[in-house]
C-alpha cells in the first residue's frame, strides 16, 4: 500500500499534450475558448495548488493513519479481494467526495477555498488545473476521514482520489458536446460539469458529482444542460482580475470583513451560511437568484 504512485504525477505528460491539443483546436473553433492571460492564471494557480499539497500533505496522512489506526474493519488487501474492494472504495470515495463539493457550495467556510477553481469566466481543459491553495486550511480532506474508520488503507484511498481527480479534469472542456446516452446517465461529462460551472441562475448549485452523476440524480441536485440559452461561466461577483494571490485568498479575505464588522449574533453564520448571505438581506444567495429567476419566468 505505501509504494502506490499518484495518478495526477503521472498524468502530467497528458495534462500538457491535451491542453496544448485543445489550445490548437480552439483556434480553429470558435465554440472553444481561450484567453490567455486567464489560462497562464490557472496553470500558475494549479502550481500553487500542487506546492501547497506538498506542504500541508504529511500532517493529512499523519490524521488518516492515525484514525485508521481505529478502524472498524480490517481489509486485507490481496489480488483475491482487490476486485470488489478496490471498486467498492472507488465508488464511495467519490461518494464521499459528491458530500464534500456539495458542501464546499453550501457553506461559506468550505467555498473560501472552493472558489478559486470556479473563478474563471472560461471553460477549458486549463480550468481543471485552478486548483485551491487553502483547501487543507479548510478541512475539506475530513469528508474522506470515515472511509479509514471504516477501515479502508488511506495510501489506497490517495491513490483512488487521484484517479477522481485525473478523470474530472478531461470534463473541463466545450470541444465535446455530449457523450453516449448512456454514458451521460452514469457518469460525469463535460456537458453535465458545464452546467455545475454555470452561472446561469438555472444551474446553480447543481451537478455535484466527480465521477458518477448518478450522486446528483440520487440526492436531487441533477440539472441536464438545455439549449435554450448560453452559458456564463465564472462567479457570481467575478474577480475582474489575474492576481494570483486575489483568487486564491478573495474570500477568506471577504469573511475576515464580515467577522469584523457583523453583530456578534451573526459572525457564525458568516461561516457556515452559504455564500451570499448576509444578515441584513443586502447580498444574494444562489436560493434568492433562483427564486427571483423563477417568479420572472413564472411573470
Amino acid at each position: 500500500m505505501e509504494s502506490l504512485p499518484s495518478p495526477t504525477d503521472w498524468a502530467v505528460p497528458f495534462f500538457i499534450i491535451t491542453v496544448a491539443m485543445e489550445w490548437w483546436w480552439s483556434r480553429k473553433n470558435k465554440k472553444i475558448r481561450y484567453e490567455t492571460r486567464d489560462a497562464l492564471t490557472s496553470l500558475a494557480l494549479g502550481t500553487g495548488s500542487v506546492v501547497a499539497g506538498i506542504l500541508t500533505g504529511g500532517l493529512v496522512l499523519a490524521l488518516s493513519l492515525w484514525v485508521y489506526e481505529y478502524r472498524l474493519l480490517d481489509f486485507e488487501i490481496s489480488w483475491a479481494n482487490a476486485l470488489w474492494l478496490v471498486p467498492l472504495a472507488f465508488v464511495l470515495d467519490d461518494l464521499a467526495y459528491y458530500w464534500f463539493h456539495r458542501t464546499a457550495h453550501r457553506v461559506r467556510w468550505f467555498w473560501a477555498a472552493h472558489v478559486i477553481h470556479h473563478s474563471s469566466q472560461h471553460y477549458n481543459l486549463t480550468t481543471a488545473l485552478r486548483q485551491t491553495w487553502t483547501g487543507f486550511f479548510a478541512l475539506g480532506f475530513l469528508f474522506r476521514l470515515p472511509l479509514f474508520l471504516i477501515g479502508f488503507p488511506p495510501a489506497l484511498i490517495f491513490f483512488l482520489a487521484g484517479l477522481n481527480l485525473v478523470y474530472q479534469y478531461w470534463i473541463h472542456t466545450e470541444a465535446i458536446d455530449r457523450m453516449p446516452r448512456w454514458f451521460e446517465a452514469v457518469m460525469n461529462t463535460p456537458s453535465h460539469h458545464r452546467v455545475h460551472h454555470a452561472t446561469n441562475p438555472r444551474y446553480l448549485d447543481r451537478n455535484y458529482a466527480g465521477v458518477f452523476i448518478v450522486w446528483d440524480k440520487l440526492f436531487g441536485t441533477y440539472e441536464p444542460e438545455t439549449e435554450e440559452e448560453d452559458i456564463r461561466y465564472g462567479i457570481i461577483k467575478n474577480l475582474d482580475s489575474h492576481n494570483l494571490l486575489w483568487a486564491a485568498f478573495h474570500e477568506w479575505i471577504g469573511i475576515g470583513r464580515d467577522l469584523w464588522s457583523a453583530p456578534w449574533r451573526y459572525k457564525w453564520n458568516y461561516l457556515v451560511k452559504p455564500p451570499g448571505w448576509s444578515h441584513d438581506g443586502s447580498r444574494e444567495s444562489s436560493e434568492m437568484i433562483k427564486e427571483r429567476w423563477q417568479q420572472g419566468r413564472e411573470s
